[in-house]
């Protein structure tokens, strides 16, 4: 048994909307005790993702923003020979030059386009995709992009919470078993805090590589211990015929 997304992620989702306020997603935030929520649109596809780092990244340039124009107000005054209007969005709310420091809504914040996954995706997958983009939780979405669910790294993470005879069990049956078909008695599998030790001897050397890769798609595996011999090694070239 493989895990997917689906058979972990959490399909209750808090979710924001795009004109949402600053203070409604920390209220949000703080009632739920979470640090971040998926952005959707009027359909629920999902548009970005805003976070508690997003927000605290927007008091930082607030508080940055304000000591600096408390420093240079005076000097800007006495340099300019009229007075410069702040800049509007079409919205009319007030933004500044640097880095969205008056932002009040999601849209102004949120962290877009959003990292997702599909719910028949592995979790090993999804968690792959959770590392090489740095970020904590994946929305979860359909076929049409819609907001299904959420899947954290701790959901993700729950898969190295199988009982090591689970993982024995599925590497015998199905790695050894079913792929490679093997009898019973050829690998000797055991396994011990998710590292898999595999002792016997196999018909070529080539189906070893194959074995090990296919034990470390094993939900679970930490890693392999490999002890595997073999009988004929397919790798090498064959000997040329001698002439007579």
């Amino acid at each position: 048994m493989t895990l997917i997304v689906g058979q972990v992620m959490t399909s209750e989702v808090v979710e924001a909307h795009r004109e949402m306020s600053f203070k409604d997603v920390a209220r949000l935030l703080d009632r739920y005790r979470i640090s971040g929520l998926p952005v959707v649109d009027d359909d629920d596809k999902v548009v970005g993702v805003i976070s508690e780092t997003d927000l605290l990244r927007l008091q930082a340039n607030r508080s940055r923003g304000g000591r600096l124009r408390h420093r240079l107000l005076p000097s800007l005054r006495r340099a300019l020979p009229w007075p410069r209007r702040p800049e509007r969005t079409a919205g009319g709310v007030t933004t500044a030059a640097a880095g969205g420091v008056r932002a009040t809504t999601v849209e102004q914040l949120m962290s877009t386009p959003a990292i997702t996954v599909h719910p028949e995706q592995r979790v090993a997958d999804a968690a792959r995709v959770m590392e090489r983009h740095r970020v904590e939780r994946l929305p979860v979405v359909d076929e049409e992009d819609r907001l299904i669910g959420i899947a954290t790294r701790r959901d993700l993470l729950r898969v190295f919470l199988r009982a090591d005879e689970e993982i024995r069990r599925e590497v015998a049956d199905d790695v050894f078993g079913r792929a490679l078909s093997l009898p019973p008695q050829a690998v000797t599998v055991s396994v011990g805090d998710g590292v898999v030790t595999l002792e016997g001897r196999l018909e070529r050397r080539g189906d070893i590589p194959e074995a090990i890769r296919l034990t470390w798609r094993v939900d679970g595996v930490v890693g392999v211990m490999n002890s595997l011999s073999f009988r004929v090694d397919d790798t090498r070239p064959a000997e040329p015929a001698s002439a007579l």
